[in-house]
């Protein structure tokens, strides 16, 4: 087969690593990819969110199959394009990425399934939002309404802090996706990501991580787009995964298909788990970034199988097979991130890194400039390694962030630390 990748992040990098094992992959390409990508497979550059762009490069190449990594290709309908050209491909329509799209939209669907999710209200002028804000107190959760890349929500502790965030969004600091807020309230517990595939009818789940969105040690600063990740992630107990399943997946994909968009493709729910109940906090409309690293590493060739079946409507005669393993992946990032930071920093000590099913430095941020390898964006690389525990995935994994030379970049030493203990 031929096959195209859309993305090029860390995301990306894993998914191609994991397809280019199986032997059905006779071909890869990735648009636009990124210096570690091009590593391994070819790169081609289109705009992947113009869907006539990728349907004419697609038929062009005689590309079998495409998979869509980001959500903004999901969110323009390129997936609707592909399908409309009767080119098979991974990845929701129009119509079913809004759930990751429009927060709104999610809660709506959530109301109308009666899945478990925060209490919640939405605005679209910073007077009532604030009014509604001073009659819950704080901590509470502000978010904007659209996509705005892993960073347009705000957890606040305190009033003010939630005040301020009503301002950022509504004046423009997240520019189309603050049109509307949607403001939540506050949960506590433990939280984690749990991955289904789905083929509009059945859903097949496929595996648990725990990210860490926090940019600081022990959880805190702001939120970033997922500063690390490992999976399995021990909160999701069978029990939990059953109650998750049955109160909140099941009931969604059962709601998106009454209203005329099945969904097909991978969903991810970011859960809240308290007391062995799981609530929803939200929807990803793709494989999360970074949790897709660690469950790349995890599946290896058979993620091909399982995507094609869900794309082909073939999800019933498949199974998930798990190895009794585990997964870490550390986030290198440049300094200043998720703030302001500077681009062009070279990268040193990539060379002679191992890369093996057990431990894989996945590229995110990079490109090449001049034979060297610069750092291209805030999240920069993805350290990954897998282990026969946690303990063991983790010191791989610390171990490839170290041996990178690179001043200008910073990562977390603590992920994991809740499953381990503080690091």
């Amino acid at each position: 087969m031929n096959i195209l990748i859309l993305g090029g992040g860390g995301r990306e990098h894993a998914l191609a690593w994991a397809i280019l094992q199986n032997p059905k992959c006779d071909r890869l390409v990735v648009a636009p990819g990124n210096a570690g990508i091009a590593q391994i497979a070819e790169c081609a550059q289109f705009d992947i969110c113009d869907g006539g762009a990728v349907v004419e490069f697609a038929e062009a190449e005689s590309i079998d199959f495409v998979v869509i990594g980001p959500e903004a290709p999901l969110a323009a309908g390129v997936a609707d394009r592909l399908a409309e050209a009767g080119i098979p491909v991974f990845g929701p329509s129009q119509a079913a990425a809004r759930l990751e799209a429009s927060k709104r939209f999610t809660k709506e669907v959530c109301d109308a399934a009666g899945a478990p999710t925060a209490a919640w209200a939405r605005f679209d002028a910073a007077a009532p939002a604030k009014d509604y804000i001073r009659a819950q107190g704080a901590p509470i959760v502000v978010k904007a309404d659209g996509l705005a890349a892993g960073k347009g929500v705000i957890v606040a502790m305190t009033e003010a802090e939630a005040l301020a965030a009503v301002d950022e969004i509504l004046g423009g600091g997240f520019g189309a996706a603050g049109a509307e807020v949607v403001i939540e309230e506050f949960m506590e517990g433990e939280e984690a990501s749990f991955f289904v595939l789905c083929d509009g009818e059945t859903v097949l789940p496929m595996g648990t991580a725990q990210d860490h969105k926090r940019v600081g040690e022990g959880d805190t600063g702001p939120n970033t787009g997922g500063m690390g990740a490992y999976s399995p992630a021990p909160v999701m107990t069978p029990e939990v995964t059953e109650a998750a399943l049955a109160q909140i997946i099941r009931p969604t994909i059962a709601e998106m298909a009454r209203r005329g968009t099945p969904y097909r493709g991978v969903l991810y729910a970011g859960l809240m788990i308290r007391d062995g109940a799981p609530r929803l906090v939200e929807y990803n409309v793709r494989f999360g970034d970074p949790e897709c690293q660690a469950l790349m590493m995890r599946l290896g060739a058979q993620a091909l199988d399982l995507m094609l079946a869900a794309a082909e409507g073939r999800l019933a005669e498949r199974q998930v097979n798990w190895a009794e393993d585990h997964a870490m992946t550390v986030v290198l990032a440049t300094k200043g991130y998720p703030g302001e930071y500077a681009k062009g920093s070279v990268i040193g000590g990539l060379e002679g890194l191992p890369e093996t099913s057990w431990e894989m430095m996945f590229h995110a941020g990079t490109a090449e400039v001049d034979g060297k390898v610069t750092a291209s964006g805030g999240r920069v690389l993805n350290a990954t390694a897998r282990g026969r525990s946690l303990a063991e995935a983790r010191e791989r994994a610390y171990a490839l962030a170290e041996a990178v030379d690179w001043p200008e970049g910073f990562y977390r030493r603590d992920i994991g630390w809740r499953a381990l203990g503080a690091a």
